[in-house]
């Protein structure tokens, strides 16, 4: 089969277009015939050497995929054989086909095609096991998520905005802004420009959660930001990986500072999450009150295309690569 390897850590000019062996289902796994997969900030980490994959897991990048069920492993009863399926993966997705615990399995939701399901299990997956079952968001809450045109940003400002959350978001350019704007939040703010802080403090006197994929960088003014009994959920490290935390300031909020990942997670964890994401999620999906934003779509052959736009942060929503074509 074809998949895309790293042949050294590096730049994107280290990935290639390589053939590799089918990939045999284990015991309550399945293989796919992938559709579709999305390129995430992580596998620009593991490209460079700076995020290995969990033990055991597959060395190709991808930690998502859309696809069709092409065999089955032992003891796997919920699924078909050409069933259409979207999977969330701990690695392997740059190929077109992929071994998968079949827990990690979720329908394409009504009325989303195949490729572009392969936009949804990252994010939807992300925001829902972090902002609703980890920091609950409730309604009537208030929530500022950073990065807001990017893939979980899109996602987490119309999911959160459905639930009845007032969302504030950060992006870097007018017309990034405006698509956060059109999508539900209730204010993007220029983080060129513009406190984050001082803005959705005067707004709506402080956040109830804080999404951040930026880590060191915004951790003070994230803490800042918090209001009383606030959660702030940590998910990424674009800003660094070491900040200094002010307890005094923390204490006097009861707040909380939380600090979590999804590839690392046992597959029972990755399971009960994509089962409640097919309950509660999927049906906004099904009834487009949340869609998957795409902002382009590669051949595999053009990866290294694919992950500069992601350096440069010129994209909104999610890239998707596909097998097959030039």
């Amino acid at each position: 089969m074809q998949a895309v390897t790293v042949t050294e850590p590096g730049g994107a000019d280290a990935l290639a277009l390589t053939e590799l062996p089918d990939p045999e289902p284990g015991p309550g796994e399945v293989v796919l015939d992938v559709a579709a997969t999305a390129i995430n900030r992580a596998d620009l980490l593991q490209r460079q050497g700076l995020y290995p994959p969990p033990p055991g897991a597959s060395e190709v990048l991808g930690l998502e995929c859309s696809g069709t069920v092409a065999a089955l492993g032992e003891g796997v009863t919920d699924w078909q054989v050409g069933d259409e399926v979207c999977a969330l993966l701990a690695g392997g997705g740059y190929a077109a086909k992929v071994a998968v615990p079949a827990g990690q399995l979720m329908p394409v939701p009504e009325g989303v095609d195949l490729v572009t399901a392969a936009a949804l299990p990252e994010v939807a997956c992300t925001v829902w096991s972090n902002v609703f079952m980890v920091a609950g968001l409730r309604e009537g809450e208030t929530l500022l998520v950073h990065g807001g045109a990017g893939g979980i940003g899109t996602f987490a400002i119309q999911l959160a905005s459905r639930f009845g959350a007032r969302v504030f978001t950060t992006a870097g350019t007018p017309e990034k802004r405006a698509t956060c704007e059109r999508l539900g939040a209730e204010r993007a703010i220029d983080y060129h420009e513009e406190d984050f802080v001082e803005v959705v403090r005067e707004a709506a006197g402080g956040a109830d959660v804080v999404l951040d994929n930026m880590g060191a960088k915004y951790l003070d003014r994230n803490v800042s930001v918090l209001a009383e009994q606030g959660r702030l959920v940590i998910i990424g490290m674009q800003g660094g990986i070491k900040g200094e935390l002010n307890i005094a300031k923390l204490l006097g909020k009861r707040g909380a500072v939380i600090a979590t990942a999804l590839r690392s997670r046992g597959e029972a964890d990755k399971a009960a999450i994509c089962a409640s994401v097919v309950e509660h999620v999927w049906p906004l999906v099904a009834d487009e009150a949340v869609k998957p934003t795409v902002h382009a779509t590669y051949p595999l052959a053009l990866a290294a295309d694919a992950h500069r736009v992601l350096e440069e942060s010129s994209h909104t929503g999610k890239v998707l690569l596909t097998p097959g074509g030039d």
